[in-house]
């Protein structure tokens, strides 16, 4: 006893002692020991594990070569991985059954080629189908199932593949931001994102058979749409005839809307069918970490009638200077390309309440986020709630196999722009929202005189 007493006091001594304090080989975090044959934190090694035995096929938005840093390791899952493989973790220790514990502890870091490296990436190691999940009573599944597809799933980059030439549509403005920003027609440019709409064939996201579960999903379902608020915002958004709104004014009904918004989701924590199987803390982590994605999630559907048309409004009565165009940041033009493509998105696939509800929770049930407590909780919600969402969505829209890989693929996208919206500076937000607001409102003019443009068309159902 005294010799195991005086084993984990050393342990303890060395662990407080700053000198052995060792860091992730991923993203420099403090690391908490050895997994899959290498020195990694707790988040790399979940995010490793959960990839390979999820069968993750991610896309970098960039050169593929992004900065890993605590703060910056989730903005590219791609990126990730790739180090991952790079700095030598093995995916032969990962346990076939997906529990925890790995097996082969003895092994260290692995050498792969490139060549191997780029089979994982692509997903060619991963081709084999998985077999099909069966409904539980706790609504989990296999493990190979997706346990956080909403923030791991592969990311469209519409602003990656746009030209340097910008296109928006901003009625009013200089003559050097119309030269700079309208040139080119921005329904040319999301032609060139063949990866969104061929994604699904390699993805894993639709299930190899048909299921029919639908009478257990249902209920589920219909306990999230009960646990929103549908209700239409109480933010007066209306403004006399003739009144030119000021950038502190517009600013100051942005900040009062998203006070609105956020109140809401509070309200709707608290009505969440699964609100006692969590603690405080992880919701309290789980909120600060997604309001700004279910706000913006909420705006781009539930509440898009207001927002894209008395918001829209308001904005139309504000007048930027000429500094405020010129000094426009290159961050605010890519947080602006990817609203525009992400409203378009939607009003395509036309979401409804159920759709959303369901898409709200898988976002929110974020398992990577720092600090939570219940992770493997959180994992298995999430899993319940993706397969409720694509249960209903298959049984819904039968004719549309490829309508829930496109809807789930709209909240890494949501995901991102809310991360690039912390570096739009403040000032820039009035000018931001009024050019979203306006290309936005023009596109709905355009869809109502000219042909559809949807990609799927709605069941009726």
């Amino acid at each position: 006893v005294v010799e195991r007493t005086e084993r984990r006091d050393c342990k303890k001594k060395k662990a407080d002692d700053p000198a052995d304090q060792r860091t992730c080989l991923i993203c420099g975090d403090r690391a908490t020991g050895l997994h899959y044959g290498i020195i990694s934190c707790e988040g790399c090694k979940g995010f490793f594990k959960r990839s390979i035995c999820n069968k993750r096929v991610y896309r970098c938005s960039r050169d593929k070569n992004c900065e890993m840093s605590r703060k910056q390791r989730n903005r590219c899952q791609y990126c990730r991985l790739l180090k991952c493989l790079q700095m030598g973790m093995n995916r032969k220790a990962i346990r076939e059954d997906g529990m925890p514990g790995g097996r082969n502890k003895s092994i260290g870091p692995v050498q792969i080629t490139e060549e191997e490296i780029e089979r994982i990436m692509s997903g060619q190691e991963f081709k084999e189908e998985a077999p099909e999940h069966t409904w539980g009573n706790n609504g989990d599944s296999d493990h190979s199932s997706p346990s956080n597809g909403a923030s791991e799933g592969n990311q469209p980059s519409p602003a990656s593949t746009l030209s340097s030439n910008r296109s928006v549509e901003i009625n009013g403005y200089t003559a050097a931001l119309r030269d700079q920003y309208i040139n080119t027609s921005m329904s040319t440019h999301y032609q060139l994102l063949p990866h969104l709409f061929g994604y699904t064939a390699q993805s894993g996201l639709l299930a190899p058979q048909p299921r029919s579960v639908f009478p257990q999903s249902h209920p589920l379902v219909l306990q999230l749409v009960a646990a929103e608020d549908l209700a239409p915002l109480a933010t007066p958004m209306l403004i006399e005839d003739g009144y030119k709104v000021t950038q502190v004014e517009l600013f100051a009904l942005l900040c009062r809307l998203a006070d609105e918004l956020l109140f809401r989701q509070i309200s709707w924590i608290k009505k969440l069918p699964f609100f006692c199987e969590l603690s405080i803390e992880d919701y309290t982590c789980l909120l600060s970490s997604t309001w700004q994605e279910l706000i913006l999630l909420s705006c781009l559907t539930i509440y898009s009638a207001q927002i894209f048309g008395d918001l829209a409004d308001v904005t139309a009565k504000y007048t930027p200077s000429d500094d405020e165009l010129q000094g426009f940041s290159e961050d605010g033009m890519e947080v602006m390309e990817r609203l525009i493509y992400l409203f378009r998105k939607f009003h395509q696939l036309k979401i409804s309440n159920e759709e959303y509800a369901c898409m709200k929770a898988i976002n929110f049930l974020n398992q990577d986020i720092r600090g939570l407590s219940s992770i493997s909780q959180l994992e298995q919600l999430n899993k319940r709630y993706w397969y409720v969402c694509q249960d209903y969505i298959e049984y819904k829209y039968p004719h549309q196999p490829k309508r829930f890989p496109e809807i789930m693929m709209c909240l890494p996208e949501i995901r991102c722009i809310a991360g690039k919206l912390v570096n739009v500076p403040l000032e820039q937000l009035p000018l931001l929202f009024k050019a979203v607001l306006h290309s936005c409102k023009s596109s709905l003019t355009s869809y109502r005189t000219g042909p559809s443009p949807c990609v799927t068309t709605s069941s009726g159902n």
